[in-house]
């Protein structure tokens, strides 16, 4: 058995701590060198394509979706919104020597949380109105069009950032994944309901679809809140 040397520092126990016991003060954080600022300069490039993606995106959709009068389109260009909060919050983190901050996180990912729930509110109310008055959104090239651009270009974002907020332990990089993987899962279920009422005339999927999308938002909501949207 080694004796202990005056002078010298005993290695600690497998597990970090006194006993093989970890505590959370004896957790340092992986790889801090190069390759994850590299990874960490990625992440923070692909939120500002992502940011300047939903501006677009939402812009155009807002146009179509008032053109056409459709609610489904409407509250889905609104929810680009969101995803550019989630974007911000990326940037915000990955920028220049800000320490990370567990209390700035907690509060950004209650803010998403709230958008979530002003979201649910307004897509129910407009669907019911159109259901209930037998409104018909008219045919929308545009919607279609920048919905289907959506479809194609959000899952490929969404499925690099999960991978690297893996790589680099970071919540807000995967969950700005999920959400564009959510956004891509969105727009595709209104392209759908666009293609439904411009080929086959069936107004209802329009509203139909804006509510399951309303329930939709009231659960990513809740998960948010819960810090569960990353998971």
């Amino acid at each position: 058995m080694d004796e202990y040397q005056p002078g010298t520092q005993q290695a600690p126990a497998p597990g970090g701590g006194p006993g093989g016991c970890a505590g959370p003060a004896l957790a340092a954080p992986a790889g801090r060198g190069a390759a994850w600022h590299a990874q960490a300069r990625t992440a923070r490039l692909l939120a500002w394509v992502s940011l300047g993606w939903m501006a677009g995106e939402g812009a155009l959709g807002l146009v179509a979706g008032a053109r056409s009068g459709s609610v489904s389109l409407t509250g889905w260009a609104a929810g680009s919104a969101i995803e550019a909060l989630a974007s911000v919050i990326v940037i915000w983190r990955f920028t220049g020597t800000r320490a990370l901050s567990d209390t700035a996180e907690d509060r950004a990912r209650k803010a998403v949380a709230v958008s979530f729930f002003l979201l649910a509110p307004y897509l129910a109310a407009e669907s019911a109105r159109d259901l209930l008055t037998g409104h018909r959104p008219a045919a929308s090239a545009l919607g279609i069009a920048v919905t289907a651009a959506s479809v194609l270009v959000m899952p490929v974002l969404g499925v690099v950032k999960q991978r690297l907020g893996a790589r680099l332990d970071s919540r807000a990089t995967a969950g700005e994944g999920t959400q564009n993987l959510l956004c891509a899962a969105q727009a595709a279920a209104v392209l759908a309901g666009l293609a439904a009422t411009a080929a086959l005339g069936w107004w209802q999927a329009d509203p139909v679809i804006a509510l399951g999308l309303a329930g939709l938002a009231v659960r990513e909501g809740r998960e948010a809140w819960r810090g569960e949207d990353c998971c």
